[in-house]
């Protein structure tokens, strides 16, 4: 009896799971660039855990980033968003989705470089705007002029998200297909060879 056809996909999925080992796939980039949501895919194309650090320092301090913000400034919280993501790298393999300052940290840099791969989803202001405007949860933004924020925001993170070991643009595009994106990008990072040979399929 002929063995069915292997999957290349898997077949590469299984070789990026080997090259991780314990390592974590940790998103970065500013708000609303969607690290949460295409992480998920990611986590769920790769079989693996995903973790949010915004949730997790939510479920640690009992309060919600904003009231973190509010009360304590946001010198302290960028200290405990520091101990929680060095927490939660130690835990790989994972996916992990970062907030949008967790990488300006040079200690999280660090760890993350450590015991991760760094995937920055780099969107266009324009993008951003439509989709953090949607939501009133942003204390950076409590502003007058937000898209000024955020312009500023890109000028300062920008350069440091680009020392990333991967970049992946990001658009308004269906999830499943910037996760796909993201993955083919990290078997790209280890030297997996992503593409089907059509001879392949072929009996």
């Amino acid at each position: 009896m002929n063995a069915l056809p292997s999957n290349p996909a898997d077949e590469n999925h299984a070789a990026l799971l080997g090259r991780l080992g314990s390592r974590s796939v940790v998103f970065v980039g500013l708000m609303g660039a969607g690290k949460t949501a295409i992480g998920r895919k990611v986590a769920a194309m790769l079989a693996l855990p995903f973790i949010d650090s915004d949730q997790e320092i939510e479920s640690v301090s009992r309060m919600t980033v904003p009231e973190l913000f509010e009360r304590y400034g946001e010198t302290e919280f960028r200290a405990l968003e520091q101990r929680v993501i060095l927490r939660v790298l130690e835990n790989g393999p994972q996916v992990l989705s970062t907030g949008g300052g967790a990488f300006m940290n040079a200690h999280t840099r660090e760890a993350i470089a450590g015991h991760g791969v760094s995937v920055w989803l780099k969107a266009e202001l324009d993008l951003l705007m439509e989709r953090v405007s949607k939501k009133q949860n942003r204390p950076l933004l409590k502003s007058a002029d937000p898209r000024a924020v955020l312009e500023r925001l890109m000028d300062e993170r920008y350069p440091v998200y680009a020392t990333s070991d991967i970049t992946v643009p990001t658009r308004d595009d269906r999830k499943e297909v910037i996760a796909a994106e993201v993955v083919d990008a990290l078997c790209r990072h280890f030297g997996i060879d992503e593409t089907v040979p059509t001879d392949e399929v072929r009996s």
